[in-house]
């Protein structure tokens, strides 16, 4: 893993912006797996004004992976590299609550299971505190 003095900025890794960047923080990267630290907000989609519902959680899992996803992309290509979105699938999202209260810490922590070219398996999970929240495979391809 990348010491957290040397993480790129998130808004390097991601396209995501305003509402719908979740990430707060990058605890931890590399080309392979990704840590990510965010508090549940009121500006969230899917929010009801108090609590925010647990489906953010595939697109936390989604994002801390795009991290390390981006970040291989950036070492292989460069920062000048052209940008390429990622079509994703949910293969399987097990959510555990009903619910998440505005101002919880959510823990997201990724690994690339799979990788071949373009496609990549993601097997995430989502910690408050330490009660797992969520756990969410997901696959990508990057579109050319």
């Amino acid at each position: 893993m990348i010491p957290p003095s040397e993480h790129p900025d998130i808004e390097e890794l991601l396209p995501h912006r305003g509402n719908m960047l979740l990430i707060d923080e990058i605890v931890n990267v590399d080309e392979n797996a990704a840590v990510s630290r965010t508090t549940a907000k009121d500006r969230w989609p899917l929010c009801d004004g108090s609590h925010v519902s647990p489906l953010l959680l595939i697109e936390l899992v989604a994002q801390t992976s795009g991290l390390s996803n981006s970040l291989e992309r950036l070492n292989k290509e460069g920062k000048g590299a052209q940008t390429k979105g990622w079509l994703v699938g949910i293969k399987k999202a097990r959510l555990m609550v009903a619910a998440i209260p505005i101002g919880q810490v959510i823990v997201t922590e990724v690994k690339n299971s799979f990788k071949f070219e373009g496609f990549r398996e993601i097997e995430g999970m989502c910690k408050i505190g330490d009660e797992l929240v969520g756990e969410v495979t997901l696959q990508v391809v990057r579109a050319d």
